[in-house]
């Protein structure tokens, strides 16, 4: 009997044992030294343009009767979502620190181009679709999709879908207008008010989705058309009759589209959506969409426990084009309405004035007010995805790439999370020869960095091994995106981030000084406590309440050993 009982207790003590193993870096586990736990509030997320990344497929460079005859950069490239796994698989994102991957959207674009007398224009940027329930075959297939999603969880990398709900693509001869009963064609918006902004067209020939209507609308016919000539159309109607049998929704335009949307999540195991043109739908829209992603990952997770990354609920990123952190909890439309997006289940909305206030700020100025809006202040409990450099803004910090570790500095140490734009890393510069925002699109220069090709004052790898360090430090340490801030010194300009949350704990101290030699550090360290500067890997000890550095770099990066 004594020992059956010793057998029972080794077994049990295995379980629990296992169990913690799965536990994730949660934080109510005793240890205080964890491996630190993945917060979105932290997140660095990499944003590519599907088409413009990576080319890992050359069968795949035209589909759907489309010509490489458009005007510069607006033709497809053949950048595919076998390209983004390519470079997970070879450990760039791991080296760079990244924790999530936005790529453009990757559903069948319009077939057709369009031309405003520029030249020709294709779908190449993935933000006009043709059929939500379907891949574009220039990116990829579903068995492609899901082996990008599963290469990047097995990478801890979490994957945001960017998805549209606005607009359908442009009607082209070869893309036939969706039925009135689905889209209006005017007025174009103003952006006077909330009507000028809501019930309206973004631009001529952008067909906008009737997303306040609730009245029951019939299939557009070409999407049974074509739903029959890929021989799924006896699938698709089932899945539409089921979903609205349990959800009792009527067959209005954005419940087609929520369910469509919902069935990636409820596929493949998306750990988020990043929404366009978020403020030009009815608020309330969101809110009925996150209810359905919610539930739809839950489901996954619960069916995938071996490939799940953690337990935590959906992630929704918001584009409402002009918010900046500064408007807190509510966006203005010109002043006439206030709105809460946050209250419609996102948890971060894209941050359009962190490229104004660097150069208007001090440095502790601006990650001083960032930390307490955050922390402290409306957004407690959200976050802001900070960018200096983006897909359609036409005046990105630093074009020319003359401030290329400024720009790394400010973006990935500012309180918040961040978005690296495909190249920020390696340079690639935001002027090309081409017209609007194409400019900002170019292919992403590996041939350069592979060259490792000089720049004035630089050379491409340099600013990558900059970026890299700045990532893994971030990753590293929750206390950089989502912490408390506070200054240490004014001149030369040090300061602290802490984190905590239940046991778990995390202090940094940084220095953007590149000469610094030493640090005090008495308030934060205690006397003989091994730090290391993770920017150069120089150990040391703290000494009468500070820590004396010799090896020079282009910031000091303190972590506790």
């Amino acid at each position: 009997m004594k020992k059956l009982n010793q057998l029972v207790l080794l077994l049990l003590t295995i379980l629990f044992a296992c169990q913690q193993t799965n536990e994730k870096s949660d934080f109510s586990q005793e240890k205080t030294e964890l491996k630190a736990p993945f917060l979105w509030e932290n997140a660095t997320v990499y944003f590519m343009l599907t088409d413009r990344f990576n080319n890992a497929d050359s069968t795949n460079e035209q589909n759907y009767g489309r010509k490489a005859d458009g005007a510069p950069l607006r033709s497809f490239m053949g950048g595919d979502i076998k390209g983004v796994t390519e470079k997970i698989k070879d450990g760039y994102f791991d080296r760079l620190g990244v924790n999530a991957i936005w790529m453009t959207p990757v559903v069948e674009q319009i077939h057709g181009y369009v031309d405003e007398g520029t030249g020709k224009s294709y779908g190449f940027h993935g933000y006009w679709a043709k059929d939500w329930t379907a891949l574009d075959k220039n990116f990829g297939d579903m068995e492609t999709y899901s082996e990008f999603v599963k290469t990047a969880h097995e990478h801890g990398i979490r994957v945001i879908m960017d998805v549209v709900l606005n607009h359908t693509g442009p009607v082209t001869p070869d893309d036939p207008q969706w039925p009135e009963s689905w889209v209006r064609t005017s007025p174009s918006c103003n952006y006077q008010n909330y009507e000028s902004t809501v019930s309206c067209t973004l631009v001529e020939n952008l067909p906008d989705i009737l997303t306040a209507k609730e009245e029951e609308v019939a299939l557009p016919q070409q999407l049974i058309n074509k739903w029959k000539a890929e021989g799924r159309y006896e699938k698709e109607v089932a899945e539409l009759d089921a979903f609205f049998k349990r959800t009792g929704y009527p067959r209005a335009p954005k419940y087609y589209l929520i369910k469509w949307l919902a069935d990636y999540v409820r596929e493949f195991g998306i750990d988020g959506f990043r929404i366009d043109t978020a403020k030009h739908v009815e608020a309330g829209v969101w809110g009925e969409l996150y209810k359905e992603l919610l539930q739809a990952l839950k489901d996954w997770k619960a069916e995938h426990p071996e490939e799940k990354l953690d337990d935590k609920d959906f992630y929704m990123l918001g584009e409402v084009y002009g918010y900046s952190i500064h408007n807190g909890l509510n966006y203005g439309y010109d002043g006439d309405t206030l709105v809460n997006f946050y209250d419609q289940g996102f948890k971060s909305i894209i941050n359009f004035s962190l490229k104004y206030e660097v150069k208007e700020k001090t440095a502790d100025k601006l990650f001083s007010e960032y930390a307490a809006i955050l922390n402290n202040g409306e957004l407690k409990g959200n976050t802001v995805l900070n960018y200096l450099a983006s897909h359609d803004d036409h005046h990105p910090f630093d074009a020319d790439r003359t401030n290329v570790f400024e720009t790394a500095n400010y973006l990935m140490l500012t309180p918040g999370s961040a978005q690296i734009y495909y190249g920020d890393e390696s340079a690639r510069k935001l002027n090309a020869e081409a017209e609007g925002d194409a400019k900002l699109r170019s292919f992403m220069n590996w041939n350069e960095i592979e060259d490792n090709a000089q720049r004035e004052g630089y050379t491409i790898k340099e600013v990558l091994a900059h970026y890299q360090k700045l990532g893994q430090f971030r990753k590293n340490h929750p206390s950089v995106g989502a912490g408390e801030h506070q200054m240490l010194n004014e001149s030369p300009y040090v300061f602290k981030r802490s984190f905590s949350k239940g046991n778990y704990t995390d202090v940094v101290v940084v220095s953007m000084e590149p000469n610094l030699n030493e640090l005090s550090v008495e308030n934060v360290f205690t006397e003989g406590t091994k730090v290391r500067n993770y920017y150069t890997g120089e150990e040391t000890v703290v000494e009468d309440g500070k820590v004396n550095l010799e090896r020079k770099g282009r910031l000091i990066l303190l972590e506790k050993i």
